[in-house]
């Protein structure tokens, strides 16, 4: 029979042998799970829920690949254990995007090269969001110093700055209507997404006339391939 361990705070959780059943709400949707007592919130999320996008990096708490939210709060989900997590709310970056819109954050990663092999991405991504929620309007000394914990070997940080910067600048919600402008975007050019300047047209080619010049190639002309037989 499972036996009920009480806390002095939360909800009680269920233990049969080594299994934990726990309640937690993922990305808005209540989920419930049998998991192993010993297993880590990295390792119920992967494993369990089959949300890889949180990434497995040092297993030491130590790079910030597998940062989550927990109830609002950036956790090194490879830290946190599964006993901790009954009746709470756990954000991952598959938790960002909403009806089929990408977060801002995502946006912008996206369009500033921010994200190159990806794999820090996620951590920083939810640990932004945070930020951003707690302080809509970050400097950049205040963006190095909530991502201080997220290492990338990749971009050398100024693109993630930039790109954390420009997300705060672009509204959120129901203010932020389709196809409206965002920062770095140009008028009456390309954006930033799809990088670079607008095409130039393709210039026409004149069209050939009876008796125009056919440009050189390589071949040799009939009359001397009839000399050397």
């Amino acid at each position: 029979m499972p036996s009920i361990l009480s806390t002095s705070s939360g909800p009680q959780t269920y233990r049969h042998m080594d299994k934990l059943r726990i309640t937690l709400t993922v990305n808005s949707e209540r989920r419930d799970a049998l998991v192993d007592s010993y297993k880590t919130l990295l390792e119920v999320l992967r494993e369990d829920l089959q949300l890889t996008g949180t990434k497995h990096g040092c297993e030491l708490g130590e790079c910030g690949a597998c940062a989550v939210l927990l109830d609002s709060e950036p956790v090194l989900s490879c830290l946190t254990l599964a006993a901790e997590l009954d009746g709470r709310s756990v954000l991952t970056v598959e938790g960002l995007t909403q009806n089929g819109q990408l977060h801002p954050l995502q946006e912008e990663f996206a369009d500033r090269g921010a994200a190159q092999c990806g794999y820090c991405t996620p951590g920083i991504l939810v640990t932004a969001k945070a930020l951003l929620d707690r302080e809509p309007a970050p400097t950049p000394e205040r963006i190095r110093e909530a991502l201080a914990g997220n290492l990338c070997r990749c971009t050398g940080y100024h693109q993630i700055i930039e790109a954390v910067q420009a997300a705060s600048q672009t509204p959120r919600g129901p203010e932020r209507s389709e196809g409206a402008e965002r920062p770095g975007e140009r008028q009456g050019g390309a954006s930033r997404r799809g990088g670079g300047a607008p095409r130039q047209p393709i210039e026409e080619r004149p069209e050939r006339g009876e008796g125009a010049e056919r440009p050189a190639s390589g071949r040799r002309p009939a009359s001397a391939e009839n000399e050397r037989r």
